[in-house]
């Protein structure tokens, strides 16, 4: 299995060492032959800057490979889903025991555990983004 993701797009904007690349994301089934048929297949544009620390020549409208860590995604996965999913549970548990089995308030105040987590992603952001970076190659 490989450890890096690979994704195909268009240089739309360049701006000193970071570029903007548009890249097509599919979903898993977007190569099925009956996709046509099916409603579940989708497709999205994302725009993704990408920081051009190998100095590699580019122009816009160029086709470019953009390059990513696997580790990146797992570790997404974590802070977005994971993380707060046993943060949530935790906190139920816990408001469920504390309020006596009550289990709207437990519920609400559990949901408001939430809050702090994702300030605090808010707050790290910049160190995150030094953390989720894509690389620039070439297509030749």
């Amino acid at each position: 299995m490989s450890d890096t993701i690979k994704h195909l797009g268009i240089v739309e904007n360049i701006n000193g060492p970071y570029v903007q690349v548009r890249i097509l994301q599919t979903s898993a089934c977007a190569s099925c032959s009956v996709k046509g048929h099916c409603n579940a297949s989708e497709t999205k544009e994302k725009l993704i800057d990408v920081y051009n620390g190998k100095d590699i020549h580019c122009q816009v409208g160029q086709r470019v490979l953009i390059c990513g860590a696997t580790s990146m995604g797992m570790k997404a996965v974590w802070l977005a889903f994971c993380i707060p999913f046993l943060l949530l549970m935790g906190a139920l548990f816990l408001f469920m025991a504390l309020t006596g089995g009550d289990e709207a308030k437990a519920a609400l105040f559990s949901l408001a555990t939430l809050v702090p987590y994702y300030l605090i992603l808010y707050v790290c952001r910049q160190r995150l983004k030094r953390t989720f970076t894509f690389t620039l190659e070439s297509i030749n």
